[in-house]
């Protein structure tokens, strides 16, 4: 019987070996195909440095994710991770897929406990108050990752927005979103460019107990983009003052929000002491909608478009509905 040798030092007959090669090479690549299939399917570790400073690192992208702020819903949609959400606040109720999910309590105070059961791989608040601070310790004491973010201008948003993108690996698509928000932007100024005038504006966050929006708060940076001047010069987000230096500042234009803040404002031509105010002798108070103005989320660039057509109604073209005026 004729031998031909396959390793060093062995020797097999022709039809044994016949039988033999087929198998290993299919034991070879089965092995290798094994291999490469762990390899892909191993978790990649994600790492973001948080708003207060903290390195947030996860061992897989979040699937998991529960935000204590309705804005980061809104920016998970965009992302295309609105799958991600599992829990709600109370307030909350955009994108409208998240209404079918668990409340845990509200921005300030959720249920730890409530959190906790649904076993989140993170979980997101917004600063702005020292209380946003208790619900992030309360929460990492029970060994969930919390990343605590601030925004107070495009910038910043844009910054959180790609932040979101790499905790749920989603990071091109959070280039894609930050560039057509900017581009948006820049189109505006584009529009307003070498406007001569920018008019005086007063943002009013509550009514009675006045309450307008300080520099310090994404509401400033919308009316800066839409080619107006917040008079509340104040760099806080929320500033208290009374009628008499509203009157005083005399605003060009005045908007009113309407929402969970404000939610009955009462209209601006009963108050009798403010019919001096420019605004009103010229008609130029607008109830405007709360969430897309004061919370900082991808709707904010909307705020500016339609700002900027109240503002400038001579270089912009309205972009949605307004309310009239009060």
């Amino acid at each position: 019987m004729t031998h031909q040798s396959i390793h060093s030092g062995i020797r097999l007959p022709m039809r044994l070996k016949h039988f033999l090669l087929p198998v290993l090479l299919l034991l070879f690549a089965s092995t290798a195909l094994a291999s490469n299939s762990t390899s892909e399917t191993l978790p990649t570790p994600v790492s973001i440095t948080d708003d207060l400073g903290r390195t947030i690192e996860l061992q897989r992208p979040a699937t998991r994710i529960i935000a204590l702020y309705g804005a980061f819903n809104e920016m998970l949609a965009e992302l295309g991770k609105e799958d991600t959400i599992i829990a709600r606040t109370k307030a909350d109720a955009l994108p409208v897929s998240i209404l079918s999910k668990p409340s845990i309590g509200t921005h300030m105070r959720p249920n730890p406990e409530l959190v906790a059961g649904l076993r989140p791989d993170i979980v997101l608040q917004m600063g702005g108050r020292k209380k946003a601070l208790e619900s992030v310790r309360m929460l990492e004491e029970l060994g969930i990752p919390v990343a605590f973010f601030s925004i107070t201008t495009f910038d910043e948003l844009f910054s959180v927005i790609k932040r979101l993108g790499t905790l749920t690996g989603a990071e091109e698509q959070a280039e894609l979103v930050c560039n057509n928000l900017q581009a948006r932007l820049d189109h505006v100024q584009q529009l307003l460019k070498n406007t001569e005038h920018k008019p005086s504006v007063f943002f009013e966050v509550r009514y009675p107990n006045l309450l307008g929006a300080g520099n310090a708060s994404i509401v400033n940076d919308i009316i800066n983009h839409a080619g107006g001047i917040n008079i509340m010069d104040a760099a806080i987000k929320l500033v208290r003052i009374n009628e008499e230096e509203v009157i005083k500042r005399d605003p060009e234009v005045y908007l009113i929000q309407q929402g969970a803040m404000n939610p009955n404002p009462q209209p601006i031509r009963k108050r009798a002491h403010f019919r001096t105010i420019s605004a009103v002798k010229n008609n130029r108070v607008h109830v405007i909608d709360e969430s897309s103005y004061s919370r900082p989320g991808p709707r904010a660039v909307s705020a500016v478009e339609e700002l900027a057509a109240l503002l400038h109604p001579n270089r912009m073209q309205p972009t949605s509905h307004i309310s009239g005026d009060m």
